[in-house]
């Protein structure tokens, strides 16, 4: 049922948010007003060489002090306050915060070697062993923000309007396996990766157990934190290109690679013998964005719509062909990807 939308200016030239509101609102049908989400890439210029850390607090005296020992720890806080939130008919459950923050690398060893090892490593302890902060969101010059909602509803607390990226994606919930509140709505985000997902891994416990193998902490219990962080590993960690990527977690069937030349078939047997357990099965189109990328995919038999569409340097991925005509009425170029096809869009400048 969920609604996704994303869309990437291949120039990096700034849309505010009040087209993707709408866009995202138009999709209605699609969620239960439990939760709804935007992510913006270049909202932060100002501190685009610092991570850009969200959390909500449940209690902001009482949750605060321990984050920022554990920050001051690794690295040092730029600057920090409380995001700014309006009234939108929305309960107030969390406090939504922000720290800008630079790691310092010098603390770093192994198995954390980077500043985004160190980051990373933070979210996963911050997440599971703080009680009362949760961290959804850590890239840098970028953003997430979401709550339980309706589209409209998380836009106007947030004043999405008022933020300009180049990147954008949201999306609208309509919970199933798990209850809608502020933490288990999309995007989901670790370091720039940010994802939004229409479907159900029906996988979830094989990926989860194989992604925690290697040192991430599902704490959410969702299948898209899971996703999250499989494309973490195998991009940023693995070193696989996005189109790779997308070919482990969705694969063709095995009597489709046995029907391949014979390169290509060597590379997708290696990929799924090496992936296996990061194969991800169940009905799903996924919307996954980074700094420079958008990409869009589905399951392997397409049990989720996605529709995608290009005008002029921007690419458009959603659920729906009405929700992309609401952010530029005149696109022409409207396909639909076929199953467990990617869909990516770069910047160019």
């Amino acid at each position: 049922m969920c609604g996704i939308i994303g869309v990437i200016d291949k120039r990096r030239q700034c849309m505010d948010g009040s087209k993707i509101r709408e866009a995202l609102a138009s999709m209605d049908e699609r969620g239960s007003g439990e939760g709804a989400g935007y992510a913006a890439y270049g909202i932060y210029p100002e501190f685009a060489d610092s991570y850009a850390i969200h959390v909500f607090f449940d209690n902001v005296r009482e949750n605060k002090p321990e984050l920022v020992k554990d920050l001051e720890e690794w690295g040092r806080i730029v600057h920090c306050e409380a995001i700014p939130i309006y009234k939108a008919g929305i309960k107030k459950v969390h406090t939504p915060w922000r720290f800008f923050f630079k790691p310092d690398i010098t603390r770093a060893q192994e198995p954390l070697t980077t500043a985004d090892d160190i980051v990373m490593r933070l979210v996963m302890n911050v997440n599971s062993a703080h009680k009362g902060s949760l961290i959804f969101s850590s890239g840098k010059n970028m953003g997430v923000f979401k709550a339980a909602g309706w589209p409209e509803q998380v836009a106007d607390l947030y004043r999405i309007q008022d933020y300009k990226g180049y990147l954008w994606l949201a999306h609208n919930r309509y919970p199933t396996n798990t209850p809608g509140w502020w933490g288990g709505a999309h995007p989901f985000n670790l370091l720039d990766w940010s994802v939004v997902h229409n479907g159900e891994i029906t996988s979830y416990g094989t990926n989860r157990r194989y992604i925690e193998s290697y040192g991430y902490d599902c704490s959410m219990y969702t299948d898209t934190e899971v996703v999250a962080y499989l494309v973490d590993l195998l991009v940023r960690k693995h070193g696989l290109s996005e189109k790779l990527a997308v070919r482990a977690l969705a694969p063709p069937f095995w009597d489709e690679i046995d029907a391949m030349p014979e390169k290509e078939r060597e590379l997708n047997r290696a990929l799924r013998l090496t992936y296996g357990p990061a194969l991800m099965n169940g009905p799903f189109a996924i919307c996954v964005a980074t700094a420079d990328t958008l990409v869009g995919f589905t399951d392997r038999i397409k049990l989720r719509p996605l529709v995608t569409g290009e005008h002029n340097d921007r690419l458009y991925i959603s659920s729906e062909e009405a929700a992309i005509r609401r952010i530029e009425p005149a696109i022409e170029d409207v396909r639909m990807p076929k199953a467990g096809e990617p869909v990516i869009g770069r910047v160019i400048a």
